[in-house]
């Protein structure tokens, strides 16, 4: 029996037991309402990250600098922000991929569908029921809008923010997707359960690059998700040989993490890793022209950097691989028409080719190269290799 305001319409209670309901029955795992006022710190930390520059070439940061801050600046009407999550727990710890230098490593989160996506459905039919329901406005983001998702769902009593930035739940660990729905309605709000980090630094001391300079911060620009992901260009030289086989993100902070130890695998099927993107070998890759790369990874958030990107990852990989069997693909991609992919080859060709055979390749291919950026791509890798 629906139990209604003097307006007619289902109390805030009622209306949360709504949207927990239709939450559970959409397959989210966790779901809790956060106070839009209630993230007051959140303006000032990113004003000082972007201040710093720490967000690299993510200009879209910047831009929606004042939006992001408060979600009253992105929908003034907001009283009530719901915060859903979803469990994408691995079966297997990610960095046993590793190892295996002739192998790729993925994500955990991009071994199968693109999570945006199936959240974004997931999101539409829940706040669907609510906008029916409750006769009030709703809006969904999921990495749509610049909402502070984290920031919410620490207020929501979700978990709470780590030292690597991320989300640590008790129940989940670090391995949650999260979605917003934001209302006008007023429901009545979860609050922070608390948690904390203690004196662990195991996430700070996992990262390869270095890429927080102080606990609860980040620099982008060393971070190897943001390397091989946003980061359009040929990836530093410094970063190279750190990035290991990692052709597309990085989870070594949040898979370090010893609140894991409660986390469970994810149950939902579109989001367990498919066998051909677990660890699969570089030479897979190397050959790929953009059809193939698609089909590949058809539905996957990889295929969003597209085939040039992906190919200056596997190149990486292939570089710090040790395996001489990759040399032949590596040669055939100096002649590819991506300049960012055949700058790629020349440093892993550089790690792969003995001395005198890199030496004369450079002196045959600087006399034909057009590009200038692959022609200083061949000076540095020069210096480089004779340094070594």
């Amino acid at each position: 029996m629906r139990i209604s305001t003097s307006e007619g319409r289902p109390s805030p209670i009622k209306l949360k037991e709504l949207v927990t309901r239709e939450a559970r029955l959409a397959g989210f795992d966790c779901v809790a309402i956060a106070d839009p006022d209630g993230v007051p710190l959140a303006a000032g930390r990113l004003a000082e990250f972007v201040g710093h520059e720490r967000h690299g070439s993510m200009e879209w940061m910047r831009e929606t600098l004042a939006r992001r801050g408060h979600p009253k600046g992105l929908w003034p009407e907001v009283r009530s922000v719901i915060v859903l999550g979803l469990n994408y727990g691995p079966a297997i710890d990610p960095r046993e991929g590793l190892a295996l230098k002739d192998h790729a490593n993925i994500s955990v989160y991009a071994r199968n569908r693109d999570y945006h996506e199936l959240i974004k459905g997931r999101l539409k039919t829940v706040a669907g029921k609510l906008a029916s329901k409750g006769s009030c406005d709703v809006k969904v983001f999921v990495d749509t809008a610049p909402v502070m998702e984290k920031p919410l769902a620490e207020n929501a009593g979700l978990g709470w923010q780590g030292k690597h930035t991320n989300l640590v739940s008790r129940e989940y660990g670090s391995w949650l997707f999260l979605g917003t729905i934001f209302t006008d309605a007023e429901l009545p709000f979860d609050g922070p359960t608390g948690g904390s980090c203690g004196s662990c630094r195991a996430c700070l001391d996992a990262c390869p690059t270095n890429a927080f300079p102080a606990p609860f911060q980040i620099d982008a620009r060393r971070c190897i998700s943001y390397l091989t992901i946003e980061n359009k260009g040929p990836i530093p030289h410094e970063f190279r040989e750190s990035i290991g086989n990692r052709v597309y993100g990085c989870d070594d902070c949040l898979a370090a993490c010893p609140w894991n130890k409660f986390a469970k695998t994810a149950s939902e099927a579109k989001l367990q890793a498919r066998a051909d993107l677990v660890s699969p070998p570089l030479a897979e890759f190397l050959g790929m022209d953009d059809p193939a790369f698609r089909q590949r990874f058809s539905g996957s958030p990889v295929k969003r950097i597209g085939r040039d990107r992906f190919l200056r990852n596997v190149l990486t990989a292939a570089g710090n691989s040790g395996e001489g069997s990759l040399i032949a693909p590596c040669l055939a991609l100096l002649d590819d028409p991506s300049p960012l992919v055949r700058g790629a080859a020349v440093w892993a060709l550089s790690r792969l080719l003995p001395p005198h055979q890199f030496a004369a390749l450079r002196s045959e291919r600087l006399s034909t190269e057009a590009d200038a950026d692959v022609r200083a791509e061949w000076r540095a890798v020069s210096h480089l290799h004779e340094a070594a």
